[in-house]
């Protein structure tokens, strides 16, 4: 006789999450004070508002946070297997998004990327809905074909083709942090399903093949010849120069590099000793957006290296206890939704960690559940609400999770 699941949902999960929530809370509150009092200060210049204030995008932040609770709250209760039936509906419908944005769009730095929500204090970026559809529809098309799963054309070309399809769509906004996220979910795909090797070394050939072209595509001799893709190459060739010219403006063009030179003042300046919260001086403009994609930067320039750790540890741990209800679950399905958002989350996590200590090129990609943005934060908080429901199938008490590729049959 088997036993009952349970009924309750993974805790630890959940607290760690709401814990990053409340710091990311706390922290916008300290590096958007510049930012804010900047965004009303045109709001009044514009006779929107009467006087600036220093606390616009925190206030913005506390509405995304409570309508997400609010909104996803009634999502851990759905069983998991509804999102498996609706799996090809959610993708559908993120498709149209994607879409959509090439001709009625927001623009933010030269990306059309975001859709404007009339009488809304939020926007929606598709390619962050992208993220868990796609997981979620490629899970369901992994058990769908699991008997097919070493054919190279009943599986892997289908397979093959839908991945391309949508990086040729992000690409064409043009977002390469997406890219950068979706491209290693791809490969765990094939690890954890136990597919052909060849097929992994196919794949491997046609990212790499195509990432050349990009790069190739945005090379230009004139400003005239600059053309979409030529951000790319441009944070890629930049990336690549001597660290030790970073700082060098007569061998690097200090306007590409400006973020992450100021990224690294922040970071060693007073790394070892801190300011302490509120104190930042990086803030004041000197790293713009400090909110978005930086703001890992201002953690270290005001609670130091050891706070800085502590969320280091806080991610690894989310994503053993991801991992840990992955190597429970017994359906397949459950199995590869749970393994995949891992990926998923340490992938973007570290990606911004490294933008932020040059070791990897300019991305855009926010810090999970820290940094501000609404459409990150929806897709994660479904993301956890989805793992939370799939938790619930769990039979046994929690032991240490070791993860074994033989385990998903």
């Amino acid at each position: 006789m088997s036993k009952k699941p349970n009924t309750t949902i993974d805790y630890p999960l959940f607290f760690a999450v709401a814990f990053l929530i409340i710091f990311g809370m706390i922290m916008i509150s300290s590096v958007s004070i510049y930012s804010s009092y900047k965004i009303t200060s045109m709001q009044v210049f514009m006779w929107l508002i009467e006087d600036p204030y220093n606390y616009f995008y925190v206030k913005r932040n506390v509405i995304h946070v409570i309508t997400g609770f609010a909104l996803l709250t009634l999502v851990v209760k759905i069983p998991y297997k509804y999102f498996e039936k609706l799996s090809g509906v959610f993708l559908g419908i993120t498709t149209l998004l994607l879409w959509y944005v090439h001709f009625f769009w927001a623009t933010y730095k030269w990306a059309k990327g975001w859709i404007d929500i009339p009488l809304l204090p939020f926007n929606i970026q598709p390619t962050e809905l992208l993220k868990i559809s796609l997981i979620l529809f490629l899970a369901y098309f992994f058990k769908k074909n699991i008997k097919k799963i070493r054919t190279f054309k009943q599986w892997f070309l289908p397979f093959l083709w839908i991945l391309l399809v949508f990086v040729i769509i992000v690409w064409a906004q043009p977002d390469f942090g997406t890219v950068l996220v979706i491209t290693p979910i791809a490969f765990v795909m094939f690890f954890l399903a136990w597919a052909n090797v060849r097929y992994l070394t196919v794949l491997a050939l046609v990212w790499f093949i195509w990432a050349f072209w990009i790069y190739s595509a945005g090379k230009y001799e004139t400003k005239a010849d600059r053309n979409s893709l030529s951000y790319i190459t441009e944070r890629i060739d930049y990336f690549l120069e001597d660290s030790k010219n970073l700082f060098d403006r007569t061998k690097v063009n200090s306007d590409k590099t400006y973020q992450t030179k100021q990224a690294l003042i922040t970071i060693w300046s007073w790394g070892a000793t801190w300011l302490w919260f509120w104190n930042s001086i990086q803030k004041f403009w000197y790293l713009p957006e400090v909110q978005w994609d930086f703001i890992f930067s201002v953690i270290i320039e005001e609670l130091g290296f050891i706070w800085a750790s502590i969320i280091l540890s806080l991610y690894l741990f989310i994503a053993y206890r991801w991992f840990y209800i992955y190597s429970k679950v017994q359906d397949l399905f459950a199995k590869l939704v749970a393994a995949w958002i891992s990926t998923w989350f340490i992938t973007q996590a570290f990606i911004n960690i490294g933008v932020n200590l040059n070791i990897m090129p300019l991305t855009w990609i926010t810090l999970p559940f820290v940094s501000y943005g609404w459409s990150s934060l929806l897709t994660l908080m479904i993301a956890l609400w989805i793992l939370l429901s799939i938790s619930r199938e769990i039979h046994k008490k929690p032991q240490f999770a070791r993860l074994k590729r033989r385990n998903i049959f």
